[in-house]
């Protein structure tokens, strides 16, 4: 057998492994590029999940960029503050949902107020136009109004965040003995003047006049200087002046508008109606009740005031504050009959909010 010269041999091994090389070389290189394609398609498909993610979460209402969060970050945040709204940090309730302390991680307190299921409804049916609505309500800002930070729509849970008011809502105050006793004729008549500055800054202080709808003791607040704060926003309606405004009923039986039984047209003078039943119950340190009706048929005028109805408006005041003298007396019989006349069964003879904060502004 002959033999193959060592440097023909050696010849032939590195043909055999440059043919091998130039084979897998391109293949290699085919692989690298078909994995680096494939991450890159599966990495745009994970990115536009994570947009249309975001944006479904945005169309759901997750609560807005405010108090310089994040919404996800600050909705999280409350969900854990308050253990999913656990009862034990539930701080009142009313007719439209909960009130909650949250404690946020900046240190900053606030309250949340959680919707009932059949708000949730109302509002994820109609987002687009509750979401207006609340864009428009965050900018405003009164003194006599409390700061509302945000909102957050959600198919398990809705709610609204707001500025923490101290003392809680007036309705919880009137019926503490000590703390009615502490708020005194002229921190009443002061309740009363800020109740009326806020009404008439919402309808006569833009362009587009806010209906509150939900005017009661449980939606005032009082801060640690008995200074009165309207508070929840949630059933809230801005006037358009080229629409109906027709609304679903919304609101807190014994403080409606009589006219809201026939017809669903809001306006201005339904927070009018509200305004003076609360006004009573500010000065009587109990809701009116039925004599409301009474009180609504009665013109009281300087002049047509009888005694018999003097006696009786002051024989429904409370009596846990000493009894008022001189001017706070004064001031309290004038405020009484403006509340009255916002009691008016007639919505068209009932004054407007502007006239009733500068009546009460007079000295």
């Amino acid at each position: 057998m002959a033999c193959v010269p060592s440097f023909l041999a050696n010849h032939g091994h590195g043909k055999r492994t440059k043919v091998i090389i130039s084979v897998m070389l391109p293949l290699f290189g085919g692989l690298l590029l078909l994995f680096l394609l494939v991450r890159s398609f599966f990495a745009s498909c994970k990115k536009a999940q994570t947009k249309e993610s975001e944006s479904r979460e945005e169309q759901q209402g997750y609560i807005y960029n405010v108090l310089g969060f994040n919404g996800r970050i600050l909705h999280d945040n409350i969900i854990e503050a308050t253990e999913d709204f656990s009862s034990d940090y539930c701080i009142g309730s009313g007719g439209c949902g909960s009130v909650y302390k949250a404690a946020l991680p900046t240190g900053q307190v606030v309250a949340v107020k959680k919707l009932h299921r059949s708000e949730d409804n109302i509002l994820i049916n109609n987002l687009k136009s509750f979401e207006s609505e609340i864009i428009a309500l965050l900018e405003i800002r009164h003194h006599n109004i409390v700061q509302m930070y945000g909102f957050c729509s959600h198919p398990k849970h809705s709610f609204l965040v707001y500025e923490l008011v101290e003392r809680g809502s007036l309705r919880m105050v009137l019926s503490n003995n000590e703390q009615a006793k502490e708020l005194d004729w002229k921190k009443r008549l002061n309740v009363v003047k800020g109740l009326a500055d806020a009404l008439s800054y919402m309808h006569h202080g833009h362009s587009q006049p806010i209906v509150h709808r939900d005017i009661s003791s449980n939606n005032v607040l009082l801060d640690l200087d008995y200074e009165a704060r309207v508070s929840d926003f949630g059933t809230a309606r801005i006037l358009k002046p080229d629409s109906p405004n027709w609304t679903s009923l919304a609101g807190t039986y014994g403080y409606l508008a009589p006219e809201l039984a026939y017809t669903m047209r809001v306006d201005e003078k339904c927070d009018v109606y509200s305004f003076g039943v609360l006004t009573m119950e500010v000065f009587m340190g109990r809701h009116p009740g039925d004599l409301i009706s009474y009180l609504s048929s009665l013109e009281l005028t300087s002049s047509s005031m009888s005694n018999d109805q003097q006696v009786l408006l002051q024989n429904t005041l409370d009596q846990r504050p000493s009894t008022p003298v001189g001017q706070s007396a004064q001031d309290l019989v004038s405020t009484m009959k403006i509340a009255v006349a916002c009691l008016n069964g007639n919505p068209q003879l009932r004054p407007n909010m502007q006239e009733v904060s500068q009546a009460l502004s007079r000295p």
